[in-house]
């Protein structure tokens, strides 16, 4: 009898401890199911972001069905860990899993969610480690942890596998395979328990658009901010500041804001946070000198406190058990850290007008940031500050902006999941121009922003080529903080680089325009093909088998494949780098016409073509229809008020479309809705095209001035 009652109580033990857990779910917004296992931590990713979801936005999507069967989506709570299994189809494919900068497919990968610096490996340890991915069949999921994640992306076979691949005899079977198909996405966190979100499509891309909206929608930069930028070297004094700012008018490249590098500060490697006077001895006039002549100033800097800095003292209370280049590490999910820290940079400099930060080394890697084994005072474990660090960073930074209804756009070393609204763009120290592509079509799985900034070159062709790829990206930069290279530096291109860079400001109502998309629909303003309608999404597991005239359609074989090279900017434009060394490359046409962004010429239609642009041009085509609005060739971004005139220009056959985002380009007054879309229409009459824009709104911000219209299409 005490057998039997014993055998009982070990029974219980066992299946209330280690066993399946039931997942609740509850639908929080039109599309979007919150799903809990086991006793979540009460710090996470989105309360460390302070995400707060877009509803009506998300409410305009629509409402879909749940896309996965829910008992197909399992759970266990074991030793301390959760144990995630997602359902995959055979001809499946998944996006996501962070900003990765060497692999778009997913499928078959094994990754470990790390904040870290990408050290030329897609193994999960990146800037962004994003914990969301989407699937080609439509929808995404999105794990609610501040934790070190493991993925097993349908690598591994489960014994209870509804679709188990069949076994092979390697003596015999060729096509046996070390790696047999798997049915499942499996996750494993290290806690008792954890949130997870369901986004619905139908779309890959609506299930992208509704989780970016979950999370607040993307950032609305100010037009400044999609300007260009340099990035001065390390230890450049306000005369040479100003001079370089100089360079730029007098020679005619367009500039809104410079960069100033560790040398601002009297210390860096730990930074003081305060001017230094030998460098900058009148940091104010410095300040008012730049302002005058239309530029505007971003300051480098890390958060490890020096022990000669002023608010050494009052923050060393709040700060972890470790240091970083001897420098202390503020608690920045502590109110009191964030109040000395902050007001700092206020005081000492968002007060004189400086316009926003680059933070730095807030990613990685092990050896010089805190160790796992490092304690925070709010009781945090050194794993949780890790992975939400950035995110901590980005959110108080821009609340400083906010509060003072400015708005600012920077750069930063980590992000993570819930801070797609930050008005930050990534950057690191690899420098792969290939890499660098495949990040940024990356960028838009993951809710984040990415630069391909250009540092330096061993020819003018590299030069040219990075730069061309380079205005076509969230932030158009040089950064020569070590270089000291100048848009100029290579003569024999230096005039090829001044008209990428005046397109880039001519381009300005068009990138203005995607981005108010990104934060009021969700569309990330750079994104993979994959997310392109009609374009082939199917992973190409079978490889197509079925089709027996695989060899005579090239655009089907193309399209299966992982695309790397190629991407979307904004709603209209499909981008096509060239990389040094190339004379010609193959370019992917989605179904549907595309004409050449240059000349307006049709350029094919679902097919694969092969260009030779010559050296002065980036591969760019327009989709049949498309409007792109340009502004004259200024020297700076627009400033509030200032009106700008347009020339509107239609490419192809179809009547065209668009909605052309305005607002005062520099406050938040368009969170009070102080912001407006003019319509544009293009058709054709009569034999003759015409086209017509909307009046401005009464009380409504109205930035245009006259407006031509130009059919690029003969």
């Amino acid at each position: 009898m005490r057998i039997s009652k014993l055998y009982f109580f070990v029974l219980v033990f066992i299946a209330s401890n280690n066993f399946a857990q039931s997942l609740q779910w509850t639908q929080v917004a039109p599309g979007v199911w919150k799903g809990i296992v086991g006793k979540p931590e009460d710090y996470d990713l989105l309360k460390a972001s302070g995400a707060v979801m877009n509803k009506g936005a998300l409410t305009k999507l629509g409402n879909v069905l749940f896309p996965l069967v829910q008992s197909d989506i399992k759970a266990i709570v074991r030793d301390h860990k959760t144990y995630l299994t997602f359902p995959l189809d055979k001809a499946e494919q998944i996006f996501g899993f962070g900003l990765n900068f060497q692999t778009v497919h997913q499928r078959g990968k094994i990754l470990e969610l790390h904040v870290d610096n990408f050290a030329g490996k897609d193994n999960g340890r990146t800037h962004a480690p994003t914990p969301f991915y989407v699937s080609s069949k439509g929808y995404g999921v999105f794990i609610n942890a501040a934790r070190y994640i493991k993925v097993y992306a349908g690598t591994a076979v489960r014994k209870d596998s509804k679709n188990p691949p069949v076994a092979q005899d390697r003596n015999l079977d060729k096509s046996w395979t070390s790696r047999p198909y798997s049915d499942a996405v499996e996750m494993l966190v290290p806690a008792d328990g954890v949130e997870l979100y369901l986004f619905g499509g139908p779309t890959a891309l609506d299930a992208v658009r509704r989780y970016n909206l979950f999370n607040g929608g993307g950032c609305l930069p100010p037009r400044w901010g999609l300007g260009f930028t340099q990035r001065v070297q390390r230890l450049y004094n306000s005369e040479q500041v100003e001079k370089e700012a100089k360079d730029f008018e007098d020679k005619g490249y367009p500039l809104d804001f410079i960069g100033l590098e560790p040398g601002w500060q009297s210390k860096s490697y730990p930074c003081t946070f305060e001017w230094d006077k030998t460098r900058f001895p009148n940091p104010q006039q410095f300040v008012n000198n730049m302002l005058s002549k239309g530029v505007r100033l971003n300051l480098w800097t890390n958060p490890y406190v020096s022990k000669e800095s002023p608010i050494y003292k009052s923050i060393s209370p709040y700060t972890g058990s470790h240091t970083v280049w001897v420098g202390e590490v503020p608690d920045l999910s502590l109110p009191e850290a964030r109040k000395i820290f902050f007001g700092q940079l206020k005081k000492d400099q968002i007060n004189l007008g400086v316009s926003g930060y680059k933070f730095d080394e807030v990613d990685g890697g092990d050896q010089y940031l805190w160790p796992d084994v490092a304690t925070f005072p709010s009781g945090h474990t050194a794993e949780q500050m890790r992975q939400t660090y950035g995110l901590l960073i980005m959110r108080y930074s821009t609340q400083v902006f906010h509060d003072m209804n400015k708005r600012t756009f920077g750069l930063v070393r980590a992000n993570n999941g819930g801070g797609a609204s930050f008005p930050y763009v990534i950057y690191n120290d690899y420098y792969n121009h290939e890499d660098f592509i495949t990040a940024l079509i990356n960028s838009g799985f993951a809710g984040v922003l990415w630069t391909p900034e250009v540092r330096a070159s061993k020819t003018g062709e590299e030069w040219l080529r990075r730069f061309q790829s380079n205005v076509f990206s969230p932030m158009a930069m040089i950064n020569a903080w070590s270089s000291g290279t100048k848009p100029w530096t290579f003569p024999e291109v230096a005039e090829q680089v001044k008209e990428f860079a005046t397109l880039r400001m001519q381009m300005m109502p068009y990138w203005y325009t995607e981005f108010a998309k990104y934060h009021f629909e969700g569309t990330p303003p750079f994104r993979a093909m994959n997310l392109e309608p009609g374009f082939q999404t199917d992973l190409g597991i079978k490889k197509l088998e079925a089709n027996k005239n695989l060899e005579e359609n090239p655009y089907e074989e193309a399209a299966s494949k992982e695309i790397k090279d190629q991407y979307m900017a904004g709603e209209y434009l499909l981008v096509a780098p060239m990389f040094t060394g190339q004379t010609s490359r193959k370019v992917i046409l989605p179904k549907g016409k595309w004409y050449d962004f240059y000349t307006g010429e049709f350029a094919g239609d679902g097919q694969v073509i092969t260009v030779t642009p010559g050296l002065n041009k980036i591969p760019v085509y327009v989709k049949d229809g498309g409007i792109i609005p340009m502004m004259p060739p200024l020297l700076h971004a627009p400033k509030a008020g200032q009106k700008v005139d347009l020339e509107i220009r239609h490419y192809g056959e179809k009547p065209g479309h668009y909605l052309l985002y305005d607002d005062d380009g520099e406050t938040f007054n368009y969170e009070k809705e102080d912001y407006s879309f003019r319509e544009i229409r293009t058709e054709k009459r009569n034999g003759q095209w015409g086209g017509s824009i909307s009046a401005p709104q009464r009380g409504k911000p109205n930035s245009i001035g006259n407006v031509t219209w130009k059919f690029m299409t003969k």
